[in-house]
């Protein structure tokens, strides 16, 4: 691993987590972590490592797992945690783009999300029709970008949040709805980051079919990671 890459991979993981600090409201940093004493929203980890020698016995010591559901994003797939009672939940890869003009033109009309109405819009799209206020309008900053790619007729059919950290963007929750292909989504987001923060690397996490469709569309692979989960 060249040192470019170690040096993206930890920028990736520092992106990731202080978008989980962002959007949960909680959580403490140190040196090797993120971390929530009280159980995060779903799909929201309890830590995440950023570095390769996070110390377990820290990392559980500052969660919560006296109740199960407690999780642990191992940025560099390093940890040992199922003597503790985990179990992995799954794994996936950390993404990078080097920035570079868009490939293709978006079919859907694409636009930040500027009002809190507009972004519980956005979530209802992004869950199925249904909004918790899990993205709170806090996150209309400044460093954080929710793109909307709408139809004629005005409705939410893909998007792709952001946040920018340091001299990375940090790319996530992009979905398309059925019916709207998921490169859309891909096409759309990339080429909307692209002019928002031009000549800033993009940087995220995928598997499976999502992870393919991000290496169509420019992606590179630059490390695993692997999220546990307590009392699964």
């Amino acid at each position: 691993m060249t040192p470019d890459t170690e040096e993206l991979l930890h920028s990736a993981a520092r992106n990731n987590a202080e978008w989980c600090a962002a959007v949960t409201h909680d959580g403490r940093f140190t040196e090797t972590a993120w971390t929530s004493a009280r159980r995060t929203p779903p799909y929201y980890p309890d830590a995440v490592t950023l570095t390769r020698d996070a110390p377990a016995a820290a990392l559980l010591a500052a969660v919560d797992t006296a109740a199960p559901g407690c999780s642990v994003k191992d940025s560099f797939a390093a940890l040992d945690l199922g003597p503790a009672g985990f179990e992995v939940l799954f794994e996936a890869q950390w993404i990078h783009r080097a920035p570079v003009p868009p490939a293709a033109s978006p079919s859907l009309r694409w636009t930040r999300v500027a009002t809190a109405e507009e972004l519980v819009a956005w979530e209802r799209a992004w869950d199925g029709e249904e909004s918790t206020g899990l993205f709170h309008p806090g996150l209309l900053a400044p460093e954080f970008a929710f793109l909307a790619g709408r139809g004629a007729d005005g409705r939410i059919l893909a998007g792709a949040a952001a946040h920018r950290t340091g001299r990375v963007v940090g790319i996530s929750n992009v979905f398309s709805a059925p019916g709207t292909p998921p490169d859309e989504a891909w096409t759309g987001g990339t080429t909307a980051l692209a002019a928002l923060w031009p000549g800033l690397p993009l940087v995220g996490y995928e598997s499976g079919d999502d992870l393919a469709t991000a290496t169509r569309h420019g992606f590179t692979t630059i490390g695993p990671l692997r999220v546990w989960l307590h009392g699964a």
